[in-house]
């Protein structure tokens, strides 16, 4: 599989048996354990896990699993929570380090030991991280024919003007006459709302998402310059609706390593989606007060999340202690397969009765959000993925993923209503 010099406390792909796994020595000087290539959560390569305490860490959301592939510590759960069954690895039948060189045998052998190699073995060629058995709903999926798709910032396309785009494969031509919108190829529309040109291919079934604060003059707003996510929508929209990454994902960031328990927390279902509201403990480093010791770091924030299928997501942060609110509202554009444009805005107000969020503090917290954005990003490309897994046999699911299990079934539901839509 690999020399055995080559593997540290840093996971190494290899192949064998056309299966993928990992090598690592879980404590420096160990004897090396291989895993299986892909955490069983949220189908994460492990090659970009880590060695925390003796036991390999899943990068995203820190489960972490033993030399015998036994899942010993969910954070999400708390301290006092036991990982599901399901949660456990299914590990080769044997590894072994002999003759300077490290040996797997993916199933059951009656060979007692690993050959003396009579000169440098042949290594057998890394397969690609395994895929999910059941289906997934990626970028091309026909049913997002029948929605509106974000496909540029209003300003983007001036008076006159004209903007090729990519959306669900294709190329379209988006041109600006006056106060009318066209696309070449002809489709069922386009539009202006929320300061971002919309294109529906084809008669829309989703829902619009509301967003009260964009009219609210105690918000002050300001987009993100669009970036690209070399991935799927679907895992992407997932990663915005989870509670859980964030002590991991965004450690340099936001993220809090002493508190990643997640509460309870109950999910409504709404025309086109749904919504859900949660509190937490959280570092607040951008408020003021923190810098001169009036209120603590650690404050309580109550999250309410709206989602409407597809990619529609609008998440409003109300701090508890402060009174001040930050409402994110993310928009996805599937342009290709593998490509998904990211459209973001922030609406910021510091409560009732004070004065407006002042620009340079609008500048300081939308380049925060791009810090944050951009550790999302770099994790979809480290996913592989060609769409959402949708069989929720392929995952494995605990109570803090309650959205993400949600996120499925509303796109299952919206799958649903395009096929049935013809016979209407």
């Amino acid at each position: 599989m690999a020399r055995a010099t080559a593997v540290g406390t840093t996971p190494v792909p290899v192949g064998a048996g056309g299966r993928s796994y990992v090598l690592v020595r879980l404590r420096p000087g160990a004897e090396i354990s291989a895993f299986p290539a892909r955490c069983p959560h949220r189908l994460v390569p492990l090659a970009g896990a880590t060695v925390a305490e003796g036991r390999l860490q899943c990068p995203a959301h820190g489960w972490r699993f033993d030399g015998e592939g036994r899942c010993v510590d969910v954070p999400s759960l708390g301290p006092a929570g036991c990982p599901p069954p399901r949660a456990d690895l299914p590990m080769p039948w044997a590894v072994e380090e002999r003759h300077g060189w490290v040996w797997l045998a993916p199933d059951r052998t009656g060979t007692p030991g690993p050959p003396r190699p009579g000169a440098a073995p042949v290594l057998e060629p890394v397969p690609g991280t395994p895929a999910p058995r059941g289906g997934v709903f990626g970028n091309l999926d026909p049913s997002l024919e029948h929605a509106w798709h974000p496909v540029a910032l209003a300003r983007e396309l001036r008076p006159g003007g004209w903007l090729q785009v990519r959306l669900l494969g294709r190329t379209w031509t988006v041109r600006r006459d006056g106060p009318a919108l066209a696309a070449d190829p002809p489709a069922f529309g386009v539009r202006e709302r929320l300061g971002v040109v919309w294109l529906a291919p084809r008669e829309a079934l989703d829902v619009a998402l509301e967003v009260p604060e964009a009219g609210d003059r105690r918000f002050v707003g300001n987009w993100l310059a669009p970036v690209r996510s070399p991935g799927p929508a679907g895992p992407l929209a997932d990663t915005v609706l989870d509670a859980t990454h964030g002590p991991f994902v965004h450690a340099s960031t936001v993220g809090a390593l002493d508190s990643p328990e997640v509460g309870p927390y109950e999910v409504r279902t709404e025309p086109g989606g749904f919504s859900s509201v949660q509190e937490q403990w959280v570092d607040n480093p951008v408020d003021p007060e923190v810098a001169t010791g009036g209120r603590p770091l650690r404050q309580r924030r109550r999250t309410t999340y709206t989602y409407r299928a597809p990619f529609q997501l609008r998440l409003r942060q109300d701090f508890l202690d402060t009174g001040a609110t930050t409402t994110i509202v993310y928009l996805l554009q599937p342009e290709d397969h593998d490509s998904t444009r990211i459209y973001v805005r922030l609406l910021l107000s510091d409560g009732p009765g004070q004065p407006l969020v002042t620009p340079a503090t609008a500048a300081a917290r939308l380049a925060l959000q791009g810090q944050i954005l951009a550790e999302d990003v770099r994790s979809q490309e480290a996913l592989l993925l060609d769409g959402l897994p949708l069989d929720r046999r392929d995952e494995v699911h605990v109570p803090a993923d309650a959205r993400g299990v949600a996120l499925r079934q509303a796109l299952c539901t919206f799958m649903v209503a395009r096929r049935r839509q013809p016979a209407a």
